[in-house]
């Protein structure tokens, strides 16, 4: 039985677990409980690799370009794909909001209000990237700063010349290792899901869909969306490759993406996926995809633009045209500088709706009406984000040339 487990192909059985924890927290929600252990489990394996995996892949990635002139360019196309896509997410969003119009008339007089935090300024997330103690930002797992000291890490090892040539051999094998130790981690990813989808239907159950359903369906329709329509002409278009290929070859990430609702939890499976099923080199796949973790967060782009003007409906606020474009310019601020864990997106809410003078008393109410419903709804947004991810990354890839066409056709084949 454990051999005919294993003979499955392992996003078949993560589908399996993902409808099983749906139904298991459906109908005995007071035994979800008792299986939570095993969805701790597998997001802290999955946690204890993200940053050795962000720091060491990256580094290698880095040396493998070579030239730091190249590293230059592949870095400039990938920040201005994910730009591009943050700025069409929030757009989806505010659109999706402004036909559904999910605000209107909702009552958020019994919700309790949720004080949060106050949100960094645009400053302080760009001083922000270059760590004071890179140790700190190591134990912290501040993904930015452990980007830029990778990046620099492995322009330095580049630059030195013969004498870098044993670290960068170090730092190859090490990528090998960790990549190795993840498939190996994978394997418990259909018991982690079953785990973590049962215990949050069985908190949520359909409740999120009776007391906030305009909102919950917006955030499925952005979605889908995002994913379905502006990243299939990505693929289609930037890197004239099947659609239907790249869906299949990328499903279970998609999958731990949304049980996790972190794309930073993700991003260890994201890059097993990348070289294994879409055949992308390792050296772009270990260079785009950490910095994708950390500033692709078309899901939480999305989100945003789509709650703010739903605040904005549920307060009585004119939509005019300048606070349309406020908001826009904010999100996409804001999504950028978003930390990849779950109900993140929430935290940024205050920095939009400051901009056009809804008061923090008022965006306490609104993240107070959501918190209670939030996990299901960030576990849906966190898939666009992850499908972002892949869609850059191959594009990149295609332009770069450094894809294996035979390998995404063969694999994604044999997947679907």
């Amino acid at each position: 039985m454990v051999r005919a487990f294993f003979a499955v192909a392992l996003w078949k059985r993560v589908l399996v677990a993902l409808l099983l924890g749906i139904l298991f927290g459906l109908a005995w929600p007071a035994a979800a409980p008792s299986i939570a252990f095993l969805g701790d489990i597998f997001v802290r394996l999955i946690r204890m690799l993200v940053v050795p995996i962000v720091l060491v892949t990256i580094a290698a990635g880095v040396t493998s370009l070579g030239d730091p002139k190249r590293l230059g360019s592949l870095g400039g196309r990938t920040v201005l794909l994910f730009l591009a896509t943050t700025a069409v997410a929030v757009a989806v969003g505010m659109a999706v909001a402004c036909i559904i119009r999910p605000g209107v008339d909702i009552n958020l007089g019994t919700a309790a209000p949720h004080a949060l935090g106050e949100a960094k300024t645009l400053y302080d997330q760009l001083i922000g990237i270059i760590p004071v103690n890179i140790f700190v930002a190591l134990s912290t797992g501040d993904m930015l700063p452990i980007i830029f000291f990778a990046i620099l890490f492995g322009v330095g090892t580049v630059l030195a010349g013969e004498a870098g040539e044993p670290v960068a051999a170090f730092l190859h094998a090490a990528s090998a290792v960790l990549l190795r130790v993840v498939r190996v981690a994978m394997e418990f990813t259909p018991f982690g899901v079953f785990a973590l989808v049962a215990n949050a239907m069985a908190t949520s159950g359909v409740a999120v869909f009776v007391h906030i359903g305009w909102l919950a369906l917006c955030v499925v329709v952005g979605s889908a969306i995002q994913a379905l329509i502006v990243h299939s002409a990505m693929i289609r278009v930037l890197a004239r490759l099947s659609v239907r290929r790249f869906f299949g070859g990328i499903v279970d990430a998609l999958v731990v993406a949304f049980s996790t609702a972190s794309s930073s939890a993700t991003l260890p499976v994201a890059m097993r996926v990348a070289e294994d099923n879409l055949g992308i080199d390792e050296k772009v796949a270990s260079t785009v995809l950490p910095l994708g973790a950390a500033i692709g967060k078309d899901g939480t782009a999305m989100y945003v633009g789509l709650l703010s003007v739903f605040s904005l409906q549920a307060f009585g606020v004119p939509l005019e045209a300048g606070t349309m474009a406020i908001i826009f310019l904010t999100a996409a601020l804001a999504a950028f500088g978003t930390a990849p864990v779950p109900s993140a997106s929430l935290f940024m809410l205050s920095a939009v709706l400051s901009a056009v003078h809804i008061s923090p008393e008022q965006t306490a109410l609104v993240v107070g009406f959501v918190l209670p419903f939030d996990r299901l709804l960030d576990m849906t947004r966190t898939v666009p984000s992850c499908s972002a991810n892949l869609a850059v990354a191959t594009v990149i890839a295609r332009w770069e040339g450094e894809i294996d066409t035979d390998r995404y056709r063969a694999v994604t084949d044999e997947r679907l």
